[in-house]
């Protein structure tokens, strides 16, 4: 298994000096981060989606096998919630297309109050295997209704990950339903001694060929130390 652990996001003046030294332009992070980690997960798409020749200039400041993973924008998820979608879908794919081979998955992350509803995530899983069939694509649930294995079994029959969230609040399954995994360890505080068994468990999934796994960003620039840890339990 190949496995690509970073952060949620990278640039954040409040990690210097902890992890970015302090006179680092904030144009020179990008580089600086990507010399330790081989990916990040941007999560402000949600919100706005970046200009494309933004996007090229990004890659232009990673190495070879990088890889950017991407948040769908909130039109997709929180406003129209899956249904009538393929337009904006077909907008944000089209997007961060430009990146080519330092594209990484695409994740859909749905909002708390949104119950399970298995016909409309068929119909949506049917459209984005059409309208996406060779993006790596995963589905966050945070509504616990979703983790059944009717919604399961529509997941992997599009080879869609379910996104594993380790929050403080909902607590969600470690499903594989594709032959990768996307992981969000999001919890307000991890100690060194949960490094090893994070490890263990994502190493014992045989199914995954790749895993993906993203910190949650914290002021304290936690979020790059316990991604360098858990880098180096899985090396």
């Amino acid at each position: 298994m190949k496995c690509f652990i970073g952060t949620s996001g990278f640039s954040y003046r409040e990690w210097k000096p902890a992890f970015y030294p302090a006179d680092l332009p904030s144009d020179r992070m990008l580089s600086f981060y990507a010399d330790r980690f081989p990916t990040v997960e941007v999560n402000n798409t949600f919100y706005r989606m970046p200009k494309e020749e933004s996007l090229r200039a990004w890659s232009e400041e990673v190495p070879a096998g990088f890889v950017f993973s991407f948040k769908a924008p909130q039109i997709i998820t929180h406003m129209k919630r899956l249904k009538n979608v393929e337009e904006p879908v077909e907008r944000f794919a089209s997007t961060v297309s430009v990146l080519g081979s330092r594209l990484g998955p695409l994740l859909f992350g749905l909002p708390p109050n949104m119950k399970a509803d298995v016909a409309r995530l068929g119909d949506f899983l049917s459209m984005l295997r059409t309208v996406l069939p060779k993006n790596k694509c995963a589905v966050e649930f945070r509504n616990p209704s979703w983790f059944s294995d009717e919604v399961f079994s529509l997941l992997e029959k599009a080879r869609v990950a379910l996104c594993f969230n380790d929050a403080d609040v909902v607590k969600c399954p470690l499903v594989a339903t594709a032959d990768w995994g996307y992981l969000r360890l999001r919890r307000v505080r991890y100690a060194p001694k949960d490094m090893k068994p994070w490890a263990k468990k994502i190493a014992a999934v045989k199914k995954w060929k790749e895993a993906f796994v993203y910190f949650k960003h914290e002021e304290s620039a936690s979020a790059p130390k316990w991604a360098a840890a858990l880098s180096k339990e899985l090396a």
